[in-house]
């Protein structure tokens, strides 16, 4: 029993199954085997009428048989009889067609089309009956009217045996079929399963990625949704059938295109992004749309497939961003660029021109280091209500940062000037500043712009005659001009030189001098100061003062003395046994720095000083006065690699004596305006004496700058002054014309005379 149930599950396992076709399939093949079973009487009547005998017997059976099952085929809803009966009609119509022919051969070949005809159905019960129904005709008409069954002699001599032969043929051709069908099941079957799994992928990657995604019908249906979605438009399930894309609890924001439209204008991909209000809460949305559009072998659209994605979080931030980009956080009023906008759409939208305020509060640095951070904001958001309250009203008022601040309004030049004497006026109340009361006093500068692409020029000018202002002594007005227009002009032309020299070969194009510092004793050379200066487009060589201010506004000047120092650190190196130190002038804008001192002790190292102290760095009394404690803590770290450090031009500040104790200088470099005429000067003789005393007591060494004179330097040599600097012994030359100074014999030091010095 076992091994006739396992044969009998290895031949099922070889046979088709049967069936697997969708109804709509099913019935169309149906349709298609009744239509040629019922064409078959037709040609049955003509081959029949052209025979000798005529529509005899076999006519008349054949059709009474095929034609009911037609009419039965035809009429049946379900689909085992009708196709049953299709097979009985196909096995008479075949035996009517060879009884007409008298058997001949040839017309058994119908037989054989038939069981491929049948085999459409992928039915077992057609099959099998047809192929019952030709073993029968074969074998029973086969002996019962041989002569109608077959052509030659042979078969009515042995019916049986001919039966069996033409059955083998046509059980052959039904093997070839069920073969045949059986492939096409395995086929089916393995795309069916590959179907599967891309369904349960596209499933599984549809409806369970966390991104909404939903399928539209070009008439605005929904199809289908995934869980995102449903959660992200806060939809219940389930949906009504009909649901539609208006029926979304979304409204597009005015203005805003009707992106389903775009979408089936398109067609394919659409990727937009657009502004929402949810229905119920009113809240705003932005959403990033990608569209696709799913097309049949016709072109025809079928479905879009859309995914959305919520960017609001991402607009938001966005619009957040360019809000403090427009706005001043301190106080409230425009940012630079957005005052420079409004600036140009305020000229582009009135006819005439517009005039711009630059506002500087003088001293603020005094207020923010002494009293505080708190204390400056306090200060800069008054005088931010001030503006308000002062200016017309419609005017633009910004702050560009710091303390600077900006006002715009229309009119002529004179309209702005009036506004800012009034601002200047309204700024003589006292403002309680970290429990004091200070007054705040403003530098202010005026100019005037009549186009939009002349704002930023405007603004520009307004600025430099507000410096103007500030250098005439502060709590004042000044109106641009034409003065002001060259010296702008002659800035940004020294700001393009600078550039474009820091681009080049260095060397080349912003060469190194020195001005030799010598002993007032012996008149040997005992230092150097390194003197940058600019190679002009003509080959010509210009001073500082062309480019150094340019530079110090810029920030240029921090890579412009990291040049200069580096360099001379390498002469340094090169003189190193016939000159004792050379020194370097720094601005306050290097020393402002984060990495200044890190920038020092890289430069040390890569050329090798094995004693830093032969470096001095020169610093400016007036950046000593405005010093804070960020500076005060890079001069003592550079002190701590080793590095001296001078204080030049002393004597041009307010306190100069005082700072002598607070700074950590080793060096104190007198102002030329103390030594010129000293000789003959009983006034400068006692300061000289003074600074020399105060700066030996203090351990520190003084050099005597812009020495001319011999009597200026035999007074400064009986005063005691170690060193001088000066035209006398030399001005500042190249590198090759120092080296011939170094190995040249030194200028004889006068003798001193005590007449000339009183002490």
């Amino acid at each position: 029993m076992t091994l006739v149930t396992r044969a009998w599950s290895m031949l099922t396992t070889m046979l088709p199954a049967g069936g697997g076709l969708r109804d709509e399939d099913w019935t169309r093949r149906h349709r298609l085997l009744t239509i040629l079973l019922a064409a078959g009487i037709p040609l049955l009547t003509v081959v029949g009428a052209f025979r000798d005998e005529g529509l005899d017997a076999a006519w008349f059976i054949t059709v009474a048989l095929v034609l009911p099952c037609v009419i039965a085929a035809t009429a049946m809803t379900s689909k085992r009889l009708p196709s049953i009966l299709v097979a009985v009609g196909f096995t008479a119509l075949c035996g009517g067609f060879v009884a007409v022919c008298h058997g001949l051969t040839e017309a058994h070949f119908t037989y054989f089309v038939v069981v491929a005809a049948l085999a459409l159905y992928r039915d077992w019960a057609p099959f099998l009956a047809f192929l019952i129904g030709t073993v029968l005709h074969h074998s029973v008409l086969g002996a019962l009217a041989s002569d109608r069954t077959y052509d030659h002699h042979e078969a009515a001599q042995h019916p049986l045996m001919w039966a069996l032969l033409h059955g083998l043929a046509v059980l052959g051709a039904a093997a070839f079929q069920v073969i045949a069908w059986r492939l096409t099941e395995t086929e089916e079957k393995r795309a069916q399963e590959n179907l599967d799994e891309s369904q349960a992928q596209m499933t599984l990657a549809f409806d369970e990625t966390p991104v909404p995604m939903v399928m539209w019908s070009p008439d605005g249906r929904l199809l289908r949704a995934n869980d995102a979605y449903y959660a992200w438009m806060r939809l219940s399930r389930p949906l009504p059938m009909d649901f539609r894309l208006e029926d979304l609890p979304l409204v597009a924001e005015p203005g805003e295109e009707n992106i389903f439209g775009e979408m089936l204008a398109e067609g394919d991909a659409v990727t937009v992004t657009r502004a929402y209000r949810r229905t119920g809460d009113g809240s705003r949305i932005w959403v990033e749309i990608h569209s696709n559009g799913l097309r049949d072998k016709a072109g025809r659209l079928r479905l879009i497939f859309v995914h959305c994605i919520d960017v609001t979080a991402q607009m938001e931030h966005r619009d957040e961003l360019r809000r403090q980009l427009r706005v001043d956080d301190l106080t409230g009023l425009l940012s630079r660029k957005g005052f420079e906008d409004d600036l140009a759409a305020l000229l582009t939208g009135q006819p005439g021109p517009a005039g711009v305020i630059y506002l500087d509060v003088d001293r603020f640095k005094a207020i923010n280091d002494g009293a505080g951070h708190a204390a400056g904001d306090d200060v800069l958001r008054a005088v931010a209500d001030w503006l308000r309250a002062v200016v017309p009203a419609g005017s633009l008022i910004g702050r560009l940062g710091g303390d600077e601040f900006v006002v715009g309004l229309g009119g002529p030049v004179e309209t702005a000037a009036a506004t800012a004497r009034s601002v200047i006026d309204s700024f003589g109340t006292p403002l309680p500043v970290a429990g004091n009361t200070s007054r705040i006093a403003v530098s202010v500068g005026v100019a005037v712009a009549d186009r939009p692409d002349l704002a930023e020029h405007a603004l520009l000018a307004a600025d430099t005659a507000m410096y103007a202002a500030k250098k005439g002594g502060g709590n004042r007005l000044a109106v641009f001009n034409d003065q002001m227009r060259v010296d702008v002009q002659q800035r940004i032309t020294a700001e393009a030189q600078l550039r474009r020299a820091l681009e080049g070969d260095l060397d080349e194009t912003l060469p190194v001098w020195f001005q030799p510092i010598a002993s007032s004793v012996s008149g040997h050379i005992i230092g150097a100061e390194a003197l940058v200066r600019m190679r002009a487009a003509d080959g010509g060589i210009l001073g500082p003062g062309h480019f150094i201010p340019a530079a110090e506004e810029t920030g240029m000047v921090v890579p412009l003395g990291e040049h200069v120092m580096s360099t001379a650190l390498r002469w340094l190196m090169r003189w190193r046994l016939e000159l004792g130190y050379v020194s370097v002038n720094v601005s306050p804008r290097q020393l402002s720095e984060p990495g200044f001192v890190p920038m020092v002790a890289r430069l040390l190292a890569e050329h090798g000083l094995d004693d830093p102290s032969r470096l001095v760095l020169e610093i400016t009394e007036t950046a000593v006065l405005a010093m804070s404690d960020d500076l005060q803590e890079r001069l003592d770290a550079v002190k701590e690699l080793g590095v001296r450090i001078a204080l030049d031009d002393f004597g041009t500040g307010y306190s100069s004596l005082t700072w002598l104790q607070s700074v950590p200088a080793d060096v104190v470099k007198l102002d030329r305006s103390f030594v010129s005429g000293l000789a003959g000067d009983v006034r400068k003789s006692s300061i000289i004496v003074a600074v020399l005393g105060l700066a030996t007591s203090l351990n520190m060494s003084v050099v005597a700058e812009g020495v001319e004179e011999p009597d200026d330097w035999r007074a400064l040599a009986a005063a005691g002054c170690p060193a001088i600097q000066g035209y006398l012994i030399s001005r500042p030359v190249p590198p090759a014309g120092f080296e011939r100074l170094l190995w040249e014999t030194p200028p004889v030091a006068p003798a001193p005379t005590s007449e000339l010095l009183p002490l």
